[in-house]
C-alpha cells in the first residue's frame, strides 16, 4: 500500500511538491519529537499531527500508518549520521589517527547534540522489535563504510577479507552499546576520555593480524 496522494494545485506561489516535502519535513521532525521524548508505544498520528501543525488527513499523503513514520524518522537520523561520518573523513588528513579522532569526536558530538537522538538510542531502538530489524541494517550500513575507510588509510590491511568484516561488524556493534550505554549514564566517563578510548580501540584492530598468526602457529 502506498501514501495516497492527491492532485493539489499551487498555493501562494509554492508548488504541490514542495508543500508536501515541507509536511514531510514537518512530521518527520514531530515524529522524531514524540520518539524522543514520550516514546513511540504512546505515539498517535493525532498526536503527531498535532505537533507537527497539521491536520490528520495530511499523515497518509506521506506515511502509511505510524510504523511507516518510525522507520523514516530513525532513516533520516541514519542518513544525517552516515553522511557526517563520510563527509568528516573526507576533510579529514590521509592518516589513522587523526582521522578516527575526527570521525569519533564528531559523532559522539552529534548523538549528545539533541537529547532526542540520545534518547531513540539508548532507549527506543532495544524496546523496539521494529527498530532492531533497523538496527541490524544500520550496523551493516556502517560496517561498510569502516571496512572502505581501512582500506583507504592503510597501504596493505593485514586481515583477510573474512578478518576484516568481522572486525568491521565487532567494532561497530560494539560502539553501538556502548555509546548506548553512555548515553544512558552507565558509563561514567566524560566526552573527552570516551573519544580517547575509542580511538585508541579502533587503532588497536590493526594488530589483530599479528596476534591471530601467533594464535593460529
Amino acid at each position: 500500500m502506498t501514501p495516497h496522494r492527491t492532485s493539489v494545485r499551487p498555493y501562494r506561489g509554492e508548488p504541490a511538491e514542495q508543500r508536501r516535502a515541507r509536511r514531510r519535513a514537518a512530521l518527520l521532525e514531530a515524529g522524531l519529537d514524540v520518539l524522543g521524548t514520550g516514546g513511540w508505544a504512546a505515539a498517535t498520528v493525532r498526536g503527531v499531527c498535532a505537533r507537527a501543525g497539521l491536520n490528520d488527513r495530511y499523515f497518509h499523503e506521506s506515511f502509511t500508518d505510524l510504523d511507516a513514520l518510525l522507520l523514516a524518522v530513525v532513516d533520516d537520523q541514519a542518513a544525517q549520521a552516515t553522511g557526517l561520518i563520510t563527509a568528516v573523513a573526507a576533510k579529514a588528513p590521509r592518516r589513522l589517527r587523526p582521522r578516527a579522532a575526527a570521525v569519533v569526536s564528531a559523532i559522539v558530538d552529534f548523538l549528545a547534540a539533541d537529547p532526542r537522538r540520545a534518547r531513540v538510542l539508548a532507549y527506543e531502538f532495544p524496546a523496539s522489535p521494529l527498530l532492531q530489524e533497523r538496527r541490524r541494517q544500520i550496523i551493516a550500513t556502517l560496517a561498510g563504510i569502516y571496512i572502505e575507510q581501512a582500506r583507504e588509510l592503510l597501504d596493505e590491511v593485514p586481515l583477510s577479507e573474512t578478518d576484516l568484516r568481522m572486525t568491521a561488524l565487532t567494532v561497530v556493534s560494539g560502539l553501538w552499546e556502548l555509546l548506548s550505554a553512555w548515553l544512558r549514564g552507565d558509563v561514567d566517563t566524560g566526552r573527552d576520555h570516551l573519544v580517547d578510548y575509542v580511538v585508541a580501540l579502533l587503532l588497536s584492530t590493526t594488530d589483530l593480524a599479528p596476534a591471530l598468526d601467533h594464535r593460529l602457529r
